[in-house]
């Protein structure tokens, strides 16, 4: 998860539309009349219209700062957007402390870097990450992220696609494919967009989606291990994710941001499966497996296998909207991703995944002991836990109200996610074990 800026400025405290500030002239915004200085000619672009109320994660951030007006002197557990807290290995930072003192020498300085990424850079992920797998560094595109290449995925394919998503999965998946035109209208009774397959991804089905009842569609997205669920597919789940796709003539858009938490024999990349290549597009990160959440650093494979219906190898176009649309990712960002990918880097980097995983662990166990029933943190950092009968809203207000502690309500990751709450693991090992506390003496 990303955390974006502070909107709650231009927020007002009932609503999640914009409110102007200058008051002079009025125009009709859908349904609407607000008053503003000035009104272009420029109609408002119709995709924008249609997505629901504000991004996830500053609806609670602004739920956040008015609890922090109201209780001034709180201590607040912020257990929610899923932010990074602990230090970077030191050999990490040293990388890039002697990376930018090399910018202060006629030696050392260097301006722009590949678009794709620095070679050395995209060899190490190519043969460190996907040992064994075949995956070539002419394949590996270095970014600022993974949400942002998700972004970039939209722009490469293109509008008026039928996209799947799991339910619940990241936000990002459904508001990106309604901004580029992907989406239909938006039914408030079923909570849904029109034109998107949401596949059911709970314990009823053991968080992996019914194929057999799925429509055919041009792209699926699909997380593993699950943001929020935490689940991670099984090799069999994949296998059949795959064939799926070959049949209907799909692509994945598979991210697996969270696999270096993996702890079982689950896949830790979608190209572990036979046919992949064909099939797949992986976006994966350094935010969460080494702490550069605001360092900034993802990348992206397109194998050379991957073909447009036309035979056009899809790479070819990757290449393009990444060498238009962006500079490259940081040169700092990058040495110190290339010191992460040293097999000194990989032994520190693994033990910040260890902790969190710890607080994991603590969470679980706390929560269970209430006779809750609870899922994830095994294979992910987040912990989904289920309330029968509740509105997810509703008990991210009550927690908050009375353990000043940060949640994110399931309902938030769709539909499916209503009647959950996902709770992070990523913070300091103090807080984690202090709002195990709290929650037991509010849920007891």
């Amino acid at each position: 998860m990303y955390k974006t800026s502070n909107l709650s400025s231009v927020f007002s405290p009932n609503s999640l539309q914009p409110r102007m500030l200058v008051n002079r002239f009025s125009c009709t915004l859908k349904n609407q009349t607000v008053k503003i200085g000035h009104c272009t000619k420029v109609p408002r672009n119709v995709n924008m219209e249609k997505l629901q109320h504000g991004y996830l994660f500053p609806e609670i951030e602004r739920h956040e700062l008015l609890h922090l007006k109201k209780y001034p002197n709180a201590n607040v557990i912020d257990l929610g957007i899923g932010d990074t807290t602990e230090p970077l290995p030191t050999l990490v930072t040293s990388s890039m402390v002697d990376f930018v003192r090399g910018l202060s020498t006629a030696e050392g300085y260097k301006g722009y870097g590949p678009e794709q990424g620095e070679k050395a850079l995209r060899k190490a992920i190519a043969h460190r990450v996907y040992k064994d797998l075949g995956i070539k560094p002419s394949e590996v595109f270095v970014s600022d992220g993974a949400q942002c290449d998700i972004s970039r995925l939209q722009l490469l394919m293109g509008p008026n696609l039928k996209i799947a998503v799991q339910d619940p999965s990241f936000p990002a998946y459904i508001d990106s494919s309604v901004i580029i035109g992907h989406a239909g209208k938006f039914v408030d009774r079923i909570g849904k967009y029109e034109n998107i397959e949401y596949m059911t991804c709970g314990p009823q089905t053991d968080f992996f989606p019914d194929l057999h009842r799925t429509s055919r569609t041009q792209l699926i997205f699909f997380c593993s291990p699950n943001n929020p669920t935490g689940h991670a597919a099984t090799r069999k789940q994949l296998q059949q994710l795959v064939d799926f796709a070959k049949v209907n003539g799909s692509i994945i858009i598979y991210d697996s941001a969270y696999s270096a938490y993996i702890t079982d024999d689950s896949p830790k990349s979608i190209f572990e499966i036979p046919g992949a290549k064909e099939v797949a597009i992986e976006v994966s990160s350094f935010s969460k497996f080494a702490g550069f959440t605001g360092v900034r650093l993802g990348w992206t494979v397109v194998p050379e296998e991957l073909l447009y219906s036309n035979g056009f190898p899809v790479l070819h176009d990757f290449n393009r909207i990444v060498c238009t649309c962006f500079n490259g990712a940081s040169n700092i960002s990058q040495a110190g991703g290339l010191a992460c990918l040293s097999p000194e880097g990989l032994k520190a980097v693994k033990s910040l995944i260890d902790y969190y995983m710890e607080n994991a662990r603590i969470l679980v166990n706390a929560l269970t002991s209430l006779g809750l029933t609870v899922y994830g943190g095994k294979n992910a950092p987040y912990v989904w836990v289920r309330f029968p009968g509740l509105k997810s809203w509703d008990v991210f207000d009550e927690i908050l109200e009375n353990t000043h502690i940060i949640t994110v309500p399931g309902s938030g990751f769709g539909p499916g996610g209503e009647g959950y709450i996902r709770i992070s693991a990523f913070g300091q090992r103090e807080s984690v074990i202090e709002a195990s506390e709290r929650l037991k003496y509010l849920l007891y």
